[in-house]
């Protein structure tokens, strides 16, 4: 039996609306709490997430202020959250770059933990210096034999080493081009030995393609040359230069067939004519994708090894060689070009999209220009001629001096033996 007082509230309306009331309000009371409860959290995970974005974007203007092409500087950090501070690992090149992300992280009162590793990787000891050792070392992109050829680099080209993957080095080149080589295209050397081997007297070798010969029988080839090789002076008689390659293996070199490197660019005079004859010089030489030799050329390794046997350190790549030298044909009319002047073609900007340098040539006067495709070869802007490329003249980009041009961007040969 039910108590008394429990029949009399059950049956009493006034007594029903008042218990329905405080069932509303504890309700309303309840859904109160919780909304309170996801705002907080909601607030904190805003809070939090701003400022994780907010480093991030600091992180992303350093690396666009000091490695904008990845090609040439080398800036791989990444921030996270670990135990209530930011983590900072990967690596770079330009201890700068990290000094600058991690003073504008205290700035903004940031608690970070710095994990970056800053390259050349102490696991090289004291072997952070290389010299190409081949006639062309090929310079992938990756380190494994697979992987894209990225560039090229002559023999006796100095390099800067970064760190090591197995048989694999990443090098950096006197155009600051970043890339892998195979121990075997390269010889490895401490300061000291690579100090000594630049201030050593060279020869650079002048023909298309020749051999060093292990003895003046010449019966027994030692090793193959390409336009641009330089190699070690030991002595010389009448007929040859004694030379040494930078592994110590040594032979003979026809003096017909290269000079001095001194000498020879103390006499060079680089100008119009002689960046026609070394674009003729190269003709035929096969379209390789990659290429900066006589092996096989990609179009900016064209103009590249033109510029080189110039006197000239120019960029790698056609999208960056647009930026140098002095801008000329604005008016895209094919108006004021000067033998020697690079010409550029690509995909012109649109509102949607930026301009893309795909191709570089170089003018040689008469509407005709060099360039690499399929193989060097020349071709032409007059509709009348046999010659002319319709698919390039419509693409169309302009053109850049760089003769007698001061630009960060080329460089004299003579900084080639600098040391560090």
């Amino acid at each position: 039996m039910k108590p008394l007082y429990l029949n009399i509230a059950q049956n009493n309306p006034a007594f029903q609306v008042f218990a329905d009331t405080v069932q509303i309000r504890t309700i309303v009371h309840l859904f109160k709490w919780i909304f309170i409860l996801l705002l907080i959290l909601h607030t904190s995970c805003r809070s939090a997430k701003t400022e994780s974005t907010a480093a991030l974007e600091i992180n992303e203007k350093v690396k666009n202020r000091y490695a904008p092409d990845k090609r040439v500087a080398l800036y791989q950090i990444s921030i996270t959250e670990k135990n209530k501070q930011l983590l900072l690992t990967g690596e770079t090149n330009m201890p700068e770059a990290l000094d600058q992300l991690k003073k504008e992280l205290s700035m903004n009162n940031y608690v970070f933990t710095d994990s970056v590793q800053i390259l050349p990787n102490m696991a090289l000891g004291e072997l952070r210096y290389a010299v190409v050792n081949n006639s062309v070392a090929n310079l992938r992109s990756e380190g494994r034999h697979s992987a894209e050829l990225a560039t090229q680099a002559l023999l006796g080209t100095p390099l800067k080493v970064l760190k090591t993957n197995g048989d694999f080095y990443l090098v950096q080149t006197p155009d600051h081009y970043l890339s892998w080589v195979d121990h075997g295209g390269i010889k490895l050397m401490e300061l000291k030995d690579y100090e000594q081997w630049l201030g050593s007297e060279k020869l650079i070798y002048l023909q298309s393609y020749g051999f060093v010969f292990s003895d003046k029988s010449r019966d027994k080839k030692l090793a193959d040359l390409v336009l641009g090789s330089i190699l070690k002076i030991n002595g010389q008689d009448e007929k040859v230069y004694f030379v040494e390659f930078p592994d110590g293996r040594t032979g003979l070199v026809d003096k017909k067939e290269g000079m001095p490197f001194a000498d020879w660019l103390a006499k060079l005079q680089p100008g119009p004519e002689l960046i026609e004859k070394y674009s003729r010089e190269l003709m035929g030489v096969p379209y390789l994708w990659g290429g900066t030799s006589a092996k096989g050329l990609d179009c900016s390794g064209f103009t590249k090894t033109v510029y080189f046997m110039n006197g000239f350190i120019i960029p790698r790549d056609a999208s960056q060689q647009i930026f140098a030298g002095k801008i000329i044909d604005p008016d895209l009319k094919f108006e004021g070009l000067e033998k020697g002047d690079l010409m550029f073609f690509g995909n012109k900007a649109t509102p949607d999209k930026k301009q893309k340098v795909t191709h570089v040539g170089i003018w040689v006067g008469n509407g005709e220009f060099i360039h690499a495709s399929k193989q060097v070869r020349v071709s032409s802007i007059n509709q009348g001629s046999p010659l002319f490329d319709k698919a390039n003249i419509d693409k169309y980009l302009g053109s850049r001096r760089y003769l007698n041009q001061t630009d960060p961007g080329i460089q004299n040969l003579n900084s080639l033996f600098r040391k560090p």
